[in-house]
């Protein structure tokens, strides 16, 4: 849940104990597992590269463990793989200066808004070796899942410059390895890298483009941002670091890319080439093959010598939902908050991936919830359904939600529904045009509710809680 206070005062320097001044993703994972050991799993085990990560993650969230995971014995990808980085919001907050769960979408929006242009520098981390000779198969990628067509390279974040009007976008796609010198990718977001490659196809050129694998935290941020045509994520980084991005040249093109960045492949995405490409784990919890089925063809392989695989689990694994979520929610909770002042807490449940959201508000006069409702379901491209409640239901918990709606929601008065809106399009139950309908649910207790909420008094909550801790520890 995030809480929205009258007045938030973003956080400007970390936690005690964590010192992550600079842009290198091993100098972070350092830094941060020195100041939270128990929050970073480390695998020395041998595993597979054949869904052994995904698994592991998977047995983790089933015992409510989100730690961030280092696979040092990974067979057949000669590097370490580090993962779910973002499956935690405590760990998010973290990264974002030391915050609380409930404070990120605050912090985020302040830091994001004092946006840094990158600083160029002559060389990095990620000039170690650069290559001409490409061979993809010492590019390391894991198979997610069982129903993925292969080995899939999950935080690709894909850098393009317009080379008329100079604008840079960065953004994330799914890319499978398809040959040793070609990805198979797909721009199914149909986002501002589908309208560049539609202004170099109008012009016959290809696309030239640099895929990031791995970099700092804070990049893979700002890299999940859905921003306005024109603004770049690169200096969203920079605001986010409360520093400029240091950025490298790329050999043959010249794009900016994070100079600390592990791995990157240069190339140009080819207008005329198609390649099948897919189906892969996605965030709905389906392996899905909608795609637009691009190939990138790679020209240039930059990488640090001690390149590690930076791995994001997909499929709607905690981390593929937040990373995707944190961005979007700290805009839409902003918007809200400015026009309705009501609302006290906005929740994206995971049981929900992209498609469902819950708003706790105090209504001010009726219909207010409905008017929220549609704001959010208007604002955010993704959601299918937003369930309003009052202040008193903890949103965090399906089951409160669940009994809202249980109790208060009469259907034939309470739920809203608009159709032939845009839609995901990996969203398996959408019409095969792209289009959805959407819903509101107005679980709030409105004026004319009679009832009383039963009611525990919070010195027998305490008296309970100190007598289990007895019963627990056998002093009874």
């Amino acid at each position: 849940m995030t809480a929205l206070p009258t007045s938030p005062t973003p956080s400007t320097s970390p936690p005690a104990g964590f010192d992550d001044t600079s842009q290198d993703f091993h100098t972070f994972l350092a830094a941060y597992r020195a100041a939270y050991p128990d929050d970073v799993l480390t695998v020395r085990d041998p595993v597979a590269a054949d869904q052994d990560p995904t698994a592991l993650v998977w047995a983790l969230a089933a015992q409510n463990r989100h730690p961030a995971i280092v696979f040092e014995n990974v067979a057949g990808l000669a590097t370490p793989l580090v993962t779910n980085l973002f499956a935690s919001r405590e760990r998010v907050g973290r990264m974002l200066g030391g915050v609380s769960p409930a404070g990120i979408h605050a912090e985020y929006q302040a830091r994001s808004r004092r946006m840094q242009p990158p600083r160029v520098l002559p060389s990095g981390a990620v000039t170690d070796i650069v290559q001409e000779q490409v061979d993809l198969s010492t590019i390391p990628a894991i198979r997610h899942f069982a129903t993925d067509r292969g080995p899939y390279i999950t935080n690709a974040i894909l850098i393009a410059e317009d080379p008329e009007t100079g604008i840079g976008n960065a953004s994330y796609h799914r890319s499978m390895l398809h040959s040793p010198s070609e990805i198979a990718t797909s721009l199914h977001s149909r986002g501002h890298l589908w309208r560049m490659l539609q202004r170099a196809t109008a012009a016959g050129k290809p696309l030239p483009v640099a895929m990031v694998i791995g970099a700092h935290p804070l990049f893979m941020l700002a890299g999940a941002a859905r921003l306005p045509y024109g603004v770049d994520e690169r200096h969203v980084t920079g605001g986010l670091f409360g520093a400029p991005l240091e950025v490298v040249r790329t050999p043959r093109y010249g794009i900016a890319v994070p100079a600390h960045a592990e791995i990157v492949l240069e190339g140009v995405i080819d207008p005329s080439a198609r390649v099948e490409e897919g189906p892969f784990g996605e965030f709905t919890g389906y392996s899905s093959d909608r795609s637009t089925n691009n190939l990138l063809r790679v020209e240039t392989v930059m990488r640090r010598r001690d390149a590690w695989l930076v791995d994001v689990v997909g499929g709607n694994s905690a981390e593929h939902l937040n990373l995707g979520r944190i961005p979007r929610e700290s805009e839409m909770v902003e918007k809200l908050r400015e026009r309705f002042p009501g609302v006290t807490a906005v929740h994206y449940p995971s049981s929900g991936t992209h498609f469902h959201a819950y708003v706790a508000l105090r209504q001010s006069r009726p219909g207010e919830a409905r008017q929220v409702m549609l704001g959010l379901l208007g604002w955010d491209p993704y959601l299918k359904t937003v369930v309003a409640v009052d202040e008193d239901v903890d949103i965090t918990r399906d089951e409160e939600v669940l009994w809202a709606i249980a109790t208060h929601l009469q259907p034939h008065l309470d739920v809203v529904v608009v159709d032939g809106l845009p839609g995901s399009a990996l969203d398996p139950s959408a019409s095969g045009v792209g289009t959805t309908s959407r819903m509101g649910l107005d679980a709030t207790r409105g004026p004319a509710f009679d009832g009383i909420r039963a009611r525990i008094d919070p010195a027998a909550m305490a008296r309970a809680t100190a007598l289990l801790a007895r019963l627990d520890t056998g002093k009874h």
